[in-house]
């Protein structure tokens, strides 16, 4: 009688053994094999097939564990949290999203704390997870650590000494009936005639609030030395007012010779130009009779998980997925973007692209993005108004006395 009953407890043991043995656990609390788990995420529409190739191979790792239906949403990055804020439980599951937004993401309440912060961090590069952080906390999960720009030119047109002076290059673009383009109507482009002046603009203690002295009298170089800069660069036949997608067509019908942007547009320019693309620093540009090294915003993207998502662990498993090593290189690959990860981070393929170098190149004159929203506007009204020419013949003064009101307001 024993033999029967130990054959059938040795049976139920191997049974349990081998259900223990699978390679990858489901979360903790996670649903039957045979629920559904919905997911929805947000992302750049230019990630669209770059997220599809994602999610597929998400569902194939674990295939088994729960029938998943994941749906992809265009939405701009930069807009993430306004989108979000507006319904919270009814917005994504997993989000990509600028760095400048998880403070407010976080207090109100759209983000928890991440739970495997640890293996995050040892992951990541420390700029990356300091932009995930607040505080000491981090909430989001680093997706890229190039959120910045920096200048992409012709060689065909340009030696690596020309690309020094925004002067020069114009002149030379103009001698050839060729465009230099750059975004005027983005505050966040503006702020590299600003950035390196004394001029200065920043969140307050609040975490909300900015001040801004762009409209000083007193610096040594003033706001209205900025904005007369400004208007010479605005006048020259070779400058172009131009936002990032008419600046990647105008690459593509070679009126547009050089242009200020990111690494995201590395693969798509190369394509254009060939052995020809080239990238370096922002140039300067005469301001006030001296010349002045261009700045820039740095920042980098995020993936959060919603708090309010039904079914947090598998977001959560999705987030780390879309933020893998491997997934990291994958996007390096496909859409040039530098990875957060510091394995893929310091891999022989990232060390060698030029927009990458760059980038690190420009970081030497760049600020992390700390800006509240009341920023924006302001600044791309006045600026707008630099690029047309000041159609208005308004006051210079006066024009940034009302950019350092608005983008200080309260």
């Amino acid at each position: 009688m024993k033999r029967p009953l130990f054959l059938m407890v040795s049976i139920c043991l191997l049974l349990f053994l081998t259900a223990c043995d699978g390679q990858t656990q489901a979360p903790a609390g996670s649903q039957p094999v045979n629920e559904t788990i919905s997911l929805t995420v947000w992302g750049a529409e230019e990630d669209e097939a770059l997220l599809q190739e994602l999610f597929d191979s998400f569902q194939s790792h674990y295939a088994g564990q729960a029938d998943f239906q994941i749906t992809y949403q265009p939405q701009s990055e930069s807009n993430c949290k306004d989108a979000l804020l507006g319904d919270l439980e009814g917005g994504a599951d997993v989000f990509a999203f600028a760095d400048d937004q998880v403070a407010a993401l976080a207090a109100a309440g759209g983000l928890d704390p991440i739970e495997n912060e640890a293996s995050v961090r040892n992951a990541s590069l420390p700029a990356a997870v300091e932009a995930a952080s607040v505080g000491n906390t981090l909430y989001a999960y680093p997706l890229t650590a190039d959120n910045g720009y920096f200048l992409y030119y012709n060689k065909a047109y340009f030696t690596e000494q020309d690309v020094q002076s925004l002067d020069q290059m114009l002149e030379i673009a103009a001698q050839a009936e060729k465009l230099i383009a750059m975004d005027w109507s983005s505050a966040w482009y503006v702020y590299a005639f600003f950035g390196n002046t004394g001029l200065e603009v920043g969140l307050n203690e609040d975490g909300l609030t900015n001040y801004c002295t762009w409209n000083s009298t007193d610096n040594p170089i003033r706001g209205t030395d900025v904005a007369r800069a400004m208007l010479d660069i605005a006048a020259s036949p070779a400058f172009a007012n131009r936002p990032d997608a008419e600046f990647l067509a105008g690459v593509r019908d070679g009126s547009v010779v050089a242009g200020i942007s990111g690494v995201w547009n590395a693969v798509a320019i190369e394509e254009a130009w060939g052995d020809n693309m080239g990238a370096a620093k922002l140039p300067t540009y005469t301001c006030a009779g001296r010349q002045v090294q261009m700045a820039s915003f740095s920042g980098c993207k995020l993936i959060g998980v919603n708090a309010y998502s039904q079914h947090p662990e598998w977001a959560a498993r999705l987030a780390e997925w879309i933020t893998s090593e491997e997934n990291q290189r994958l996007r390096f690959e496909l859409r040039g973007q530098g990875p957060a990860n510091i394995n893929a981070a310091n891999s022989q393929e990232v060390q060698s692209s030029l927009a990458i170098a760059a980038l690190l190149e420009q970081s030497n004159y760049s600020q992390l993005q700390r800006v509240g929203g009341k920023f924006w506007d302001p600044v791309s009204e006045f600026s707008t108004s630099m690029a047309q020419g000041n159609p208005s013949g308004a006051s210079l003064q006066a024009q940034l006395d009302r950019l350092a009101e608005g983008v200080s307001q309260r």
